[in-house]
């Protein structure tokens, strides 16, 4: 008999960016290699390719205090987890992009993520917009598919709350 294909992980998270245009938002995530002004990751660089462009490569990493083994945190060693991603598509007209992990120490062996700027479905007054964070993956080792979607969601408000400060500082000054 065949194997049997375990199945894939798939979610999607949006979250409102509240005081921001789409414009504003779509700039944050248009700068491929600037994620760590963006998330809670130490580093995020240019590895490969053009910037902006489909095949560019950026190095993403943290730093990790202390190892967890058997439930006790071991030694106060530092790990760093780092992922290597690919932009695969970019279209500033819809204001979307799609990437995936292609190397990693994290445990995953696929991940396709796609980005979107949705624009505000409320009236007019209501300044903001959303953004939407969209995956497929295989299972990751030591996760299940709710806390990785919880972690994606973290991610998103994290986002969501720098890109609203960024935004009302620039648009006082």
């Amino acid at each position: 008999m065949g194997e049997e294909s375990i199945p894939k992980w798939e979610g999607k998270v949006t979250v409102e960016v509240r005081n921001t245009v789409e414009e504003q938002a779509w700039a944050v995530l248009e700068d491929f290699c600037n994620l760590h002004k963006w998330i809670p990751i130490d580093t995020c660089y240019q590895v490969d390719g053009v910037q902006g462009q489909p095949g560019l490569i950026r190095y993403c990493a943290s730093n990790i205090k202390g190892v967890v083994e058997d439930d006790v945190v071991a030694e106060p060693e530092t790990t760093i987890k780092w992922a290597k991603e690919k932009l695969l598509k970019i279209d500033p007209i819809k204001r979307c992009l799609s990437y995936e992990i292609v190397d990693n120490n994290m445990g995953f062996k696929s991940y396709v993520a796609t980005l979107k700027v949705l624009p505000n479905e409320g009236d007019a007054k209501s300044a903001g917009c959303g953004i939407e964070w969209g995956f497929v993956c295989d299972p990751i080792e030591g996760w299940t598919l709710q806390d990785f979607n919880s972690y994606i969601e973290y991610c998103l408000q994290f986002m969501a709350k720098k890109i609203e400060v960024e935004c009302s500082v620039t648009s006082q000054s």
